[in-house]
């Protein structure tokens, strides 16, 4: 029992001096919207994955923006926190796949197999967009505004 005690307390000491790794901190949390996040050290905040490595410190300790975690994007930030375009250069947040924007350049984080995006929620016009900032739905807020926004027409006479 005593030898126990002592291992324990020298595997805990080696913890508290870094002479030991610690284990990897789970910082992958759910933020608004229901979309991926990332835990601050005070387990109680969790930001967008694309407040991350932004230059403007989200979390209080400023954990968000720590160079290891941002010297080499993306290949620095865990992979909850990166989603890869079908173009092998180029990456997103994970938050910005199926967000109704054209944040890959060619739509593949808002359409097919790698993004396994949902079809347009209720505040989204299904459609063939004419503007390169939309995929396959537009905001149904820019129906009927007089500006041709899908290839049809429809955003102006049916939406």
């Amino acid at each position: 029992a005593i030898a126990l005690l002592i291992l324990l307390a020298a595997v805990g000491m080696g913890v508290a001096l870094g002479l030991l790794p610690r284990a990897p901190v789970n910082r992958f949390c759910t933020a608004s919207n229901n979309q991926t996040g990332f835990l601050c050290d005070d387990r109680a905040t969790c930001i967008p994955a694309s407040q991350v490595c932004d230059r403007a410190s989200n979390c209080r300790d400023g954990e968000d923006e720590q160079e290891k975690l941002c010297g080499d994007l993306p290949h620095s930030l865990p992979g909850y926190l990166v989603f890869h375009c079908s173009n092998p250069t180029s990456w997103v947040y994970a938050d910005q796949r199926c967000n109704g924007m054209n944040d890959c350049g060619d739509c593949s984080d808002e359409i097919g197999s790698l993004a396994s995006c949902p079809l347009c929620g209720w505040e989204w016009w299904s459609c063939s967009p004419v503007h390169y900032e939309y995929c396959s739905c537009i905001p149904r807020r820019l129906c009927q505004d007089g500006i041709q926004h899908c290839l049809g027409w429809s955003d102006e006479y049916i939406c």
